[in-house]
C-alpha cells in the first residue's frame, strides 16, 4: 500500500532493549477531504530512509499493515495496529509526466533529400 501526504513530524531513532532494536516515527498528513494524521513507524535499518527529508516535504510511503493479539493477566485479549514504512520518496506536484524537451541546438539539421529519395514509396 501507499500513503501521501505532508510530513507533519519526524522523530529522533529510539533504541530499545538488549538487542538494539531501533525505530523511528513519522507523522503524514494526508490531502483529502478529512485529512488524516498517520503515525508510520520506520525500524531496524529503515530508520535511516528519513535521514533525508523534513517537515512540510510531501512524500509517498509505501506500507505494510501490522497487527498483534495482547492478552492481559487478567485473561483480556486486545488488538493492536500499526502502520509499518518500508520506502518513502519525495513527491514533486510541478515535476510533469512527459519527458523534457531538449535545447534547440540540440537538434541537427535534416540531411537534404533529393528527387530520388521520393521514387522509394510504395505507391
Amino acid at each position: 500500500m501507499e500513503i501521501q501526504g505532508t510530513i507533519k513530524l519526524i522523530s529522533e531513532t529510539k533504541t530499545f532493549g538488549n538487542n538494539g532494536f531501533r525505530k523511528r516515527e513519522l507523522v503524514t498528513t494526508t490531502e483529502e477531504q478529512y485529512p488524516q494524521h498517520l503515525l508510520i513507524e520506520f525500524v531496524q535499518d529503515k530508520t535511516d530512509l528519513l535521514d533525508n527529508f523534513k517537515v512540510g516535504q510531501k512524500v509517498k510511503v509505501s506500507i505494510n499493515l501490522r497487527g498483534r493479539e495482547w492478552t492481559s493477566p487478567q485473561g483480556e485479549t486486545k488488538y493492536f495496529n500499526s502502520i509499518q514504512g518500508w520506502r518513502i520518496e519525495p513527491l514533486n506536484s510541478e515535476v510533469s509526466e512527459a519527458a523534457p524537451v531538449p535545447p534547440m541546438e540540440a537538434f541537427e539539421p535534416a540531411e537534404e533529400l533529393k528527387e530520388e529519395d521520393y521514387d522509394d514509396l510504395p505507391f
